[in-house]
């Protein structure tokens, strides 16, 4: 496994991170032992680019490329008669080579471009950006719902990631009583107003995490700046820095290594801390796309910034967070407005060792981006789905609950709580619970309890001398019955 870096260590725990580009927090992680690809002859590799392969091998390879696979993966990979995995991960090489493009070429980044990686981003621009396809894709009048909901989860997952052990009710709880859930993207200062104080680091990283991403959403149209990139880093990493002084500043030293945990083996060194400052005016000019010579896809670009900020690492610490929101910025930038309305981090914690695998793969075989760019394309993908059956189940939910709307002068939020315990005869439900179910403050929750309580519907018991909760009222049967 990655070795971890022993306390006695400067900087310990950022040599993990690095790599990992999550920083988590010291936490131990399975064995991942790279093996390097085989070595090659030039002159086979030439004559695999002129002289392309029988059908069954293209067959074979382009399924291989379809999904991005490294060495050890098609080392185990069935070949015809008279093929060796060497042999075929040859014409692997030589397929990858001849769709190759640079990305950035500076640091020798390139990309071996698949026709699933085109499809896949054609998609996304059908379904992600422009206005046509907003309404039917979100329902406008739950929209403030959902924005809410993704943001959070977005929020505490990717926090979560680098060691914020906060439980999600936990953590959303907190957030319900930081901000008004009226807030929109339009106001990110309101958030504050009535901010409860995080009270552990953990719930300091979620916290942050919000904060960052509403701030991120109201600057969205800028130009990024060595100062926004400052600041985005500062809001990510506020109380939670082991040196309160590195949150908002770049590392000022190269204690930050990858190595083999059996064989000791340094597995990746980033870039001296004195090669940061160019880094940062080559990202600007990236991100920003000035004196751009070559079309990049917008999101394959996003992932390039995601990627370029994990292997430079030019934070101490955070770099996982701030690559993740640098991401997420840049969709935004590029009219991707679905992208407020996914939890990318939710996927990426379910898959941390794919996560882990993509950013060495791209390493250890000549920096070809196309694994990091598969694995986040597949993500996305993922992501969309989610967002899609999370849509599907409200709406369902809503539908049947529509049924109770005509029985009375309910609203539709009344509505589904009375579907509740028709479902559940024993269910008992707090002021709390409705906060979190519908994303509304403590003052709605208890008007729609109010009016519930008034009909009878549900009636009112004591759990201790000041928490209430609330069961099936015998005005509920009576409602039925109707």
């Amino acid at each position: 496994m990655l070795k971890l870096p022993t306390e006695k260590s400067p900087n310990s725990f950022q040599c993990l991170q690095n790599w990992k580009v999550f920083d988590s927090f010291a936490q131990k992680i399975n064995s991942m032992v790279i093996e390097r690809t085989p070595d090659i002859n030039k002159e086979d590799l030439f004559k695999a680019i002129i002289s392309p392969p029988n059908i069954q091998i293209e067959e074979i390879v382009e399924k291989i490329n379809n999904s991005f696979d490294y060495w050890d993966t098609v080392k185990y990979k069935k070949c015809p008669a008279g093929y060796t995995p060497t042999r075929l991960w040859t014409f692997v090489k030589a397929s990858r080579l001849k769709s190759m493009v640079k990305v950035w070429g500076k640091y020798g980044v390139n990309l071996s471009l698949t026709n699933v990686m085109q499809r896949m981003c054609h998609e996304f621009d059908m379904f992600w950006g422009g206005s046509w396809g907003a309404d039917s894709t979100i329902d406008s009048k739950n929209k403030e719902q959902y924005l809410v909901s993704s943001l959070m989860e977005e929020a505490i997952y990717s926090s979560q990631m680098e060691g914020a052990a906060t439980t999600r009710k936990i953590a959303k709880d907190m957030l319900r009583k930081s901000i008004s859930p009226r807030t929109t993207r339009k106001v990110a200062k309101e958030m504050l107003k009535k901010k409860m104080t995080p009270r552990d680091k953990s719930q300091q990283m979620i916290h942050n995490n919000y904060q960052t991403i509403q701030f991120i959403v109201g600057h969205k149209d800028e130009p990024l700046s060595e100062e926004l990139l400052l600041q985005i880093h500062r809001l990510m990493t506020e109380k939670t820095m082991q040196n309160p002084n590195d949150a908002g500043r770049f590392r000022n030293n190269n204690d930050v290594v990858v190595e083999n945990g059996i064989t000791h083996e340094i597995v990746h060194t980033p870039p001296s801390y004195t090669e940061i400052p160019q880094f940062v005016d080559d990202l600007c000019e990236f991100f920003n796309e000035r004196n751009s010579k070559q079309f990049i896809h917008p999101i394959i670009r996003g992932i390039t910034i995601h990627f370029m900020i994990s292997y430079v690492h030019p934070f101490s610490d955070g770099n996982g967070r701030t690559a993740r929101a640098m991401f997420y910025w840049y969709m935004l930038r590029q009219g991707y407005w679905l992208t407020e309305y996914l939890s990318i981090s939710r996927v990426i914690a379910k898959s941390k060792k794919s996560y882990e695998k993509a950013f060495l793969y791209t390493e250890a075989d000549d920096m070809d981006i196309g694994y990091f760019v598969s694995y986040n394309l597949r993500v996305l993908e993922q992501s969309f789905k989610q967002l899609q059956d999370y849509i599907k189940r409200k709406q369902n939910e809503k539908k049947a609950a529509n049924i109770y709307l005509r029985m009375g002068d309910f609203n539709e939020r009344q509505a589904q709580i009375i579907k509740l315990y028709v479902d559940d005869s024993t269910a008992l439900i707090t002021i709390k619970d409705l906060q979190v179910k519908f994303g509304i403050s403590p003052t709605t929750a208890k008007n729609d309890i109010i009016g519930l309580l008034k009909k009878n519907i549900i009636t009112e018991i004591a759990l201790n001398k000041v928490k209430r909760a609330y069961i099936r009222g015998e005005g509920l049967d009576s409602l039925l019955s109707q």
